[in-house]
């Protein structure tokens, strides 16, 4: 059975899944995995651009006239371009990813999709989140590699959603894994009668139910498993300094959280956390660039917090996007929903350089960037080479690896 998410409370905003089997005087314990020298001490730190991220604005072909005649408005000026080579640069609002870029920390593949694109946001993003673009999937790929039966079962704090609700990325069928949107909201119901229904359950936990039933019994035990993880949470990154100023942005906040909870070496394998909204059907240009700037400044930081405790290498960010936008503006100065576009793979244990195929804006599908990159190669290369996990049975298949990977 798919494990479910639990909300509780409408002003704390805490939302965890919980087992009842978990053992928190164990919660740090950490068996060697099987599988990479190393891999064990690794964490993915994935970022949810949401919305539909305009890769051809974000990687910019500044070297293509025909960019700049499809969008006559919407054009990055070629003087503007941080330039990476006389064919692409960057968004002119990515200089801290650029500064990682030239130290050769980020990995850019260009042209990432999958076989018959939708253009449902709902249904494209179900799609990147489980890796099931040919079939309907209840659990994520995320999920489906916790739920290995190798990986030890009694760290509440091996996956982390720094988000209101657990994302489909991270849902499995036998793994807990919290949603804390941020550290001070991670607590049981703030409402007026938030100490006693704390003390309620905290007697009720340890005493006979007056009536046999189980599923009560079982929420009850979820209930004392999420109030006893929200006591723990606060505690076990409590001694970590943060040694890099980070923008006052949802993302900022949400990524010195992930600095938190990596430098406080808790045996977390994977963290999600998300920013946007990318949807940029109308004036396009502020929204966008505004968005890319704050996403670039909190990696900065980020990384910068990283490698200032000595856990640079220990962590691989990766981008991914629904999906990108038509090459050709619209009449609003926005752009409608696409197919194909870049993602970033980010971090001291990243080949940087430039991957994949330029996009052909002469060689559309229907108007949109084809996919020359399957995104279930790149995950493919973040399960194997970086947390040393075999893909096959999490994707369903066999994907090429891309040589990202140091």
């Amino acid at each position: 059975m798919k494990r479910s998410s639990f909300l509780f409370g409408t002003v704390s905003g805490l939302a965890i899944v919980a087992n009842p089997e978990h053992v928190f005087a164990k919660a740090l314990a950490q068996a060697p995995l099987p599988g990479l020298p190393g891999s064990q001490d690794r964490c993915l730190v994935i970022v949810n651009l949401a919305g539909g991220n305009d890769g051809l604005n974000c990687v910019v072909p500044h070297g293509d006239g025909r960019y700049y005649q499809l969008r006559p408005a919407l054009a990055i000026a070629r003087g503007d371009v941080l330039a990476i080579d006389a064919q692409v640069g960057l968004n002119p609002g990515m200089r801290s990813l650029k500064a990682l870029y030239d130290k050769g920390m980020v990995a850019i593949v260009q042209g990432v999709g999958y076989p018959n694109p939708d253009h449902s946001h709902f249904r494209s993003t179900e799609i990147w989140q489980t890796a099931a673009p040919d079939r309907y999937e209840h659990t994520g790929w995320l999920g489906r590699y916790f739920d290995d039966a190798s990986l030890p079962r009694d760290n509440l704090f091996k996956g982390v959603a720094v988000s209101k609700v657990l994302p489909e990325v991270l849902v499995s069928d036998h793994t807990d894994i919290p949603a804390v949107p941020a550290l001070d909201q991670y607590a049981m119901a703030a409402d007026r009668n938030a100490l006693a229904s704390k003390a309620f359950f905290t007697e009720a936990h340890d005493r006979r139910l007056p009536f046999d039933s189980p599923y009560l019994a079982h929420v009850m035990e979820i209930e004392g498993n999420a109030q006893r993880s929200s006591e723990e949470l606060p505690r076990l990154v409590a001694g970590y300094t943060t040694k890099a100023s980070y923008p006052a942005t949802p993302l900022g906040r949400s990524l010195a959280l992930a600095a938190q909870i990596v430098g406080s070496k808790l045996g977390t394998k994977a963290i999600y956390v998300e920013h946007g909204s990318f949807d940029t059907h109308v004036s396009q240009v502020t929204t966008q660039n505004r968005l890319l700037a704050q996403f670039s400044d909190a990696i900065g930081a980020f990384h910068q917090d990283l490698a200032a405790h000595g856990n640079d290498r220990r962590v691989l960010t990766l981008t991914f996007s629904e999906f990108g936008r038509r090459i050709q503006e619209n009449g609003s100065r926005g752009t409608d929903h696409g197919e194909a576009s870049p993602l970033f793979l980010i971090g001291g244990g990243v080949k940087g350089g430039l991957y994949g195929t330029l996009p052909d804006l002469g060689a559309t599908n229907m108007g949109n960037v084809r996919y020359t990159v399957d995104f279930r190669s790149v995950y493919a290369t973040v399960l194997e080479h970086w947390l040393g996990r075999p893909s096959t049975t999490v994707l369903g298949g066999a994907f090429q690896k891309l040589p990202v990977l140091a």
